[in-house]
């Protein structure tokens, strides 16, 4: 147990180190009010606003918004995952885990889905869910048959 804690501290770390890094390469402060931000939708009603890097094709940070009640179909991503809950509560449930057990995300909880690992996602709230999201690589998603 001691080891998961540290090994996901480490991973958290990691997560900051490197966008610590690309920020030092920006010489100015950015803000962006949440009025500001571009939000786009998905066909499912799933919305995204950038922050930085283009999702489609690098490492990205982003805004996203799940509609209440959103339940994703199981699927895979390419690259590692990392979340912080902003509003709302969402869960995060892998295929091979059991979909009963979920743990509920409330607002202030992380969460961080491997790369390749088939989940299930889902908005929970009576309210829409918004996370902070940080990718260490281009945006898929890639369905897979249960």
């Amino acid at each position: 147990m001691v080891i998961s804690r540290l090994s996901m501290h480490f991973t958290c770390l990691a997560t900051i180190a490197l966008m610590a890094s690309s920020a030092f390469a920006e010489s100015q402060i950015v803000n962006k009010p949440a009025s500001e931000l571009n939000w786009e939708a998905t066909g499912e009603g799933v919305q995204f606003a950038a922050l930085q890097g283009d999702r489609f094709t690098e490492v990205y940070m982003a805004m996203v918004k799940l509609p209440a009640g959103l339940v994703s179909p199981a699927h895979v991503k390419s690259a590692n995952m990392y979340g912080l809950v902003v509003s709302g509560t969402i869960t995060h449930q892998a295929v091979d885990t059991g979909l009963d057990d979920e743990i509920a995300l409330p607002a202030g909880s992380y969460y961080k889905i491997p790369a390749g690992l088939a989940h299930v996602s889902k908005c929970v709230s009576d309210i829409e869910c918004v996370t902070f999201l940080y990718q260490d690589g281009g945006f898929d998603f890639l369905p897979i048959d249960q």
